[in-house]
């Protein structure tokens, strides 16, 4: 697999590892590369990028994937607010340090 020029590394090292474990928890469940991919309507060469966690490989591919193995819940969940710390992080930084009564 050859990542995208645009891609960042560790973007490209979250979408291997992602991949990785979606092959996994298909093998856990007993579903082979013929079921996955017909049930994904895609190739078993697409699942198999999708699975070496290629970048070209459609959004709705890897959603549909989480779907089939009951994962979607977690997928769902990825940008949650509650679980942003950068997020957090920044609404903390920006609050006033004190609050003043207005000016009668």
């Amino acid at each position: 697999m050859s990542s995208s020029p645009s891609l960042p590394l560790p973007a490209a090292h979250a979408l291997r590892k992602l991949g990785r474990e979606l092959a996994l928890a298909r093998r856990k469940r007993g579903i082979s590369t013929d079921d996955m991919a017909a049930r994904l309507f895609v190739s078993r060469d697409t699942l198999w990028r999708m699975e070496r966690g290629d970048p070209k490989v459609a959004t709705g591919t890897l959603a549909t994937a989480a779907f089939i193995l009951q994962l979607h819940d977690r997928l769902a969940n990825l940008a949650t607010p509650g679980d942003d710390t950068l997020g957090l992080n920044l609404d903390e930084q920006r609050l006033p340090k004190r609050i003043r009564r207005p000016q009668t």
